[in-house]
């Protein structure tokens, strides 16, 4: 099957673009790993044709904006997000009226409806970087992730308002079962995604992105990292950091691998990336009107990254 995808990328001058919570298969076939800026940066950069996004319907419909002329296809196109799920644009168009006065950013993870409403696109790399380049007087409002406003509330001593959001592999994780792990490791340093509720974050050694996770943790001189974000950052973690020991922050479900996983990125598999690649199929289309007005934000994003 990796045979199949090579020969056929290659043919059709075809890139993978794959989030670091794809399965390991997937991320070993990419042409490139990273996490949503890195991604929409290389979505925006690439000569390719073919543009084959191995993550979330958001990521490829923001892939598609970049490049209204180029082919984007999805594995599998009920590849959701709770996040972006959560916040519909006839709900935010009511929220939104309540608050006249303010401006909005808006977390990459939601759709192209949602971008359109927005001021500002950001990540959660680049958030924080984002709001303090908006004028202090100026009131914001965030949304859709609440655990990641809160979290910038803090950083930024901004008081925004927050739509109210959150998505479930970040909201899973158990403080209660992370302190009983801790115990067993006395000399763990936590990383935590800022997606993840208060509780976790007050105990975390370090709170970034995705990407951020994997810096601190290649760089940092401890040995054993317990890590608080989607479980198939491991894969890529134990290539950079070969030496070091790495433990997933236990959820509060009793599954199988007693870790978070965002069932929206493991419905991608590669024999589905084999046929959308094979067929150019299921295609990410989006609007031309819509796209118009979320290339906006989204551009003033990537010019502040």
């Amino acid at each position: 099957m990796k045979e199949k995808i090579s020969a056929l990328k290659k043919a059709k001058n075809a890139i993978i673009l794959a989030h670091y919570y794809q399965e390991e298969d997937i991320q070993e076939v990419a042409d490139f790993v990273g996490d949503s800026l890195e991604l929409a940066k290389k979505a925006a950069q690439t000569d390719a044709d073919i543009i084959v996004f191995a993550g979330v319907y958001f990521m490829a419909e923001t892939a598609k904006i970049l490049n209204p002329t180029k082919k984007v296809v999805l594995p599998d196109l009920n590849a959701g997000c709770s996040l972006a799920d959560g916040c519909l644009p006839e709900d935010f168009i009511k929220f939104k009226a309540q608050y006249p006065d303010h401006k909005v950013v808006t977390y990459i993870n939601c759709s192209a409806e949602i971008k359109t409403m927005s001021d500002w696109v950001c990540t959660s790399s680049n958030a924080k970087k984002i709001i303090e380049s908006i004028p202090k007087d100026q009131p914001l409002i965030f949304a859709p992730d609440r655990n990641l406003g809160n979290y910038l509330i803090k950083e930024t001593g901004r008081d925004m308002v927050l739509w109210d959001g959150s998505c479930v592999v970040h909201e899973a994780f158990s403080l209660e079962k992370l302190i009983d792990v801790y115990q067993k490791y006395p000399d763990a340093k936590i990383a935590a995604h800022p997606e993840s509720e208060t509780q976790i974050l007050k105990v975390a050694n370090y709170v970034g992105s995705t990407s951020g996770i994997i810096n601190y943790i290649k760089n940092d001189k401890a040995d054993t990292f317990i890590v608080a974000t989607e479980a198939g950052i491991l894969h890529q973690l134990q290539k950079e950091a070969p030496h070091k020991t790495l433990i997933p922050a236990p959820s509060k479900e009793d599954n199988s691998c007693a870790c978070s996983e965002c069932a929206f990125m493991k419905m991608n598999t590669l024999e589905k990336l084999y046929l959308c690649l094979l067929n150019e199929t299921p295609s990410i289309e989006v609007d031309q009107a819509i796209a118009d007005q979320a290339i906006i934000p989204i551009n003033r994003m990537l010019n502040l990254s």
